[in-house]
């Protein structure tokens, strides 16, 4: 009769292998959870709208996008949505580019102070910003009375597309802030001391040296502010009742409808989105890989 006893050199191998196991496998059971939240509402909403913009009459087929591209009230939309997210995007990076680097120059004390509201006011969005937007410019708006009286103001339309503009400016900015904020830590105040002792302008400094080093951060910054744009919802809706025509007014009222309930042409819309998205995306990371910092770093 034989028996296999393990030696106490084995049993102090063993468990030290068992300790690193678990070790290794304790992180990636603090991540079930938020790899459960991440595919219930990111992956699963996904994989239905995808899969549900190709079903039509019960059918798997193409119709819902061909409804779409030959749509003029659709690609109305998109092209509203794009004028707003784009240009809202652009005015909002150059103001809050100018922002910030003008909080980089002054007391720290104001400089945070600054900071936190801007933290503050990038969560006033929805329907209270289109509420105090509807109290100071609307049609009898404070400041709108104020202006008439001198003549400043014209035939400004706060329910029309500069209104609409004014509004997603509004929003755009204080985001920008705080994402451009820590890219200009990047920039050192000795180089434009420098560029001046050389004969440089200041102009001449930003365009040879400031904005080529910042320039991954501004283009993914403008991503950002135009995904953030092209997908306010709240704010318009709150403004004009839903009666301006961009996409998410469009894919909300195919989805919750009373008459018009098509949410198969809804899911073609969004996923039309994505697709307008990842391409700005794309072009965004093309841009980035030819500009200076990243030749700079792959030398």
């Amino acid at each position: 009769m034989s028996s296999s006893v393990l030696s106490p050199s084995a049993s102090r191998t063993a468990k030290p292998t068992t300790s690193v196991w678990l070790k290794r496998i304790k992180p990636a059971i603090w991540l079930v959870p938020f790899a459960l939240f991440f595919y219930l509402f990111q992956l699963a909403p996904m994989i239905w709208v995808l899969f549900n913009s190709f079903i039509y009459d019960g059918e798997f087929a193409l119709d819902n996008y061909i409804e779409v591209l030959d749509s003029a009230f659709m690609l109305q939309a998109f092209g509203n949505s794009l004028w707003l997210s784009v240009w809202s995007s652009i005015f909002g990076l150059v103001i809050a580019t100018l922002l910030v680097s003008s909080l980089r120059r002054v007391d720290t004390k104001l400089r945070d102070a600054v900071i936190a509201f801007t933290n503050m006011s990038s969560n006033f969005a929805g329907v209270p910003l289109s509420f105090a937007f509807i109290i100071i410019l609307g049609t009898n708006g404070a400041i709108t009375l104020l202006l008439k009286q001198y003549g400043l103001l014209g035939d400004f339309d706060l329910y029309g597309k500069w209104g609409l503009l004014a509004i997603y400016i509004y929003f755009q900015i204080p985001l920008a802030v705080l994402l451009l904020y820590p890219a200009f830590d990047a920039l050192s105040d000795d180089w434009q001391a420098a560029a001046a002792l050389l004969g440089a302008r200041t102009a001449q400094y930003w365009a040879k040296v400031a904005l080529p080093v910042l320039s991954p951060a501004l283009f993914g910054t403008f991503i950002i502010l135009i995904a953030n744009a092209i997908g306010a919802y709240a704010s318009v809706y709150a403004l004009t009742s839903g009666n301006y025509n961009v996409i998410t007014i469009r894919i909300a009222s195919l989805v919750s409808g009373d008459l018009f309930l098509e949410p198969n042409l809804a899911a073609a819309i969004s996923v039309i989105l994505m697709a307008l998205l990842a391409f700005i995306t794309v072009i965004n990371q093309w841009l980035i890989a030819k500009s200076y910092a990243a030749k700079k770093s792959r030398k």
